[in-house]
């Protein structure tokens, strides 16, 4: 875990939640916001270690960081870390909607339980923490989403099941915006394309043809991403929106 980089003053004195922010696109979000000035919290479900380093990485930037143990699968969990990031951090002001799990496969393989795990990750799970957060944001508070290319572009079979949860997440960014613009709440979602990380590495068996559907023609790394959050976190004229942050794959 790296702590290059130097402080702005673009979120100095806010509070940011990333959810499933151990490792990823969620650690690369965590330490770009704290960069910008956040102090951040960040949950995780198994991997408490990964979670330390990104706190202790946050730290080293001179920011308050803290991990929870929070699963997005649970109700309770997923609308709780709001309330625990508050307690612990002093507030809230930005949620980074970033845990989801991916169940792809035959559509005639998936299972009832693989149905619920999965919108109950990606889609309630972000329902309730989006709502938690909405209950304590001041104005100018941010949530950012983070969707997936396959929301946009569905490239070939097997993705049903998780492009079904992903896309959910557009409706619900949508109405968010309509919902809390009036109390200047923004809400915007990035879709990622093929993102070199541990669960989709960029020298996996499947990357050559993941890369290979992106119009650069390669896998993007997850401050990319990262990137495209803070920028969000900073847009006080851009709300209900949709950016694609994935080479090219849904030209």
């Amino acid at each position: 875990m790296t702590s290059q980089g130097t402080i702005s003053a673009t979120l100095n004195g806010k509070v940011a939640l990333v959810t499933g922010g151990s490792r990823g696109i969620g650690a690369a979000t965590a330490l770009r916001l704290a960069r910008e000035g956040a102090d951040v919290a960040v949950t995780y479900v198994n991997g408490k270690e990964a979670a330390q380093d990104v706190v202790r990485a946050v730290e080293a930037l001179g920011r308050r960081a803290v991990a929870l143990r929070a699963d997005s699968a649970d109700s309770a969990e997923a609308a709780g870390a709001v309330e625990r990031t508050a307690e612990a951090l002093g507030g809230l002001d930005v949620l980074v909607n970033n845990a989801g799990v991916g169940v792809l496969g035959p559509l005639e393989n998936l299972a009832l339980a693989d149905v619920d795990r999965v919108l109950a990750v990606n889609v309630r799970g972000v329902f309730l923490a989006s709502q938690a957060a909405a209950a304590r944001m001041p104005s100018g508070g941010r949530i950012v989403t983070i969707g997936s290319c396959m929301a946009q572009r569905v490239p070939g079979p097997g993705g049903t099941l998780y492009a079904m949860s992903k896309s959910a997440l557009t409706g619900l960014t949508k109405a968010l915006a309509r919902e809390l613009g009036a109390r200047g709440i923004t809400a915007n979602i990035v879709h990622p394309g093929p993102v070199d990380t541990d669960m989709n590495p960029a020298d996996g068996p499947y990357a050559a043809d993941q890369a290979a559907l992106t119009a650069l023609g390669r896998f993007g790394v997850a401050d990319e991403v990262a990137e495209m959050v803070a920028y969000l976190t900073g847009a006080a004229y851009v709300t209900g929106a949709e950016f694609a942050v994935d080479g090219g794959h849904a030209a």
